[in-house]
């Protein structure tokens, strides 16, 4: 073999690598949020919280039903159309309204619920929520989703890694996720 020939093995060589190196996943959890029930949102910021406890990334992309969940309960935004007051007034505001997707029970089994949590020293979702942003958890809200409903940013909970988006940053943070979840 010349040298010219190992030269043009070499390059072909690093850019092989180069293509690896791009598909190799990260160590981090990309996950949608689509429900907006108390049991998944829990179970949602266990998940994110304990990834990056074992030293993961965490992105958690909120859409559709989960969306309300972030809303801030003390926070109010006009200029509504008809549709986006018809949507704030029927779905919970913020963290304090959110049911149980099961055995909700008129509100009796979500009252349970909490009251079970505080009883067995589990944090409760404002608890969940702080911890997550404490630890880095990074929230995406989409902004279709918030479109469609007719939510306005400045209505939504004060966090230091949240940002609004579409769908194609969600989809570039998990393209590279070695987990993802739909919960």
């Amino acid at each position: 073999m010349d040298m010219q020939n190992i030269e043009n093995q070499f390059t072909e060589f690093q850019s092989q690598l180069a293509t690896l190196d791009k598909k190799t996943a990260e160590n981090k959890l990309s996950m949608v949020v689509f429900s907006g029930d108390l049991d998944k949102i829990i179970a949602a910021f266990v998940i994110a919280t304990g990834a990056v406890a074992m030293g993961m990334d965490a992105v958690m992309f909120f859409t559709f039903w989960g969306t309300p969940v972030l809303r801030d309960a003390k926070k109010n935004a006009g200029g509504k159309d008809a549709f986006g007051k018809m949507f704030g007034a029927m779905l919970p505001k913020g963290m304090g309204q959110v049911k149980l997707s099961k055995m909700n029970m008129g509100g009796m089994g979500t009252a349970m619920m909490k009251s079970l949590m505080k009883k067995k020293n589990v944090a409760s979702l404002e608890e969940f929520l702080a911890m997550a942003e404490e630890l880095g958890v990074r929230i995406f809200i989409c902004e279709m989703s918030m479109d469609l409903m007719g939510f306005k940013r400045d209505e939504m909970i004060d966090y230091e890694n949240l940002t609004f988006c579409g769908v194609a940053k969600f989809l570039e943070e998990a393209a590279n996720s070695k987990v993802q979840l739909f919960i």
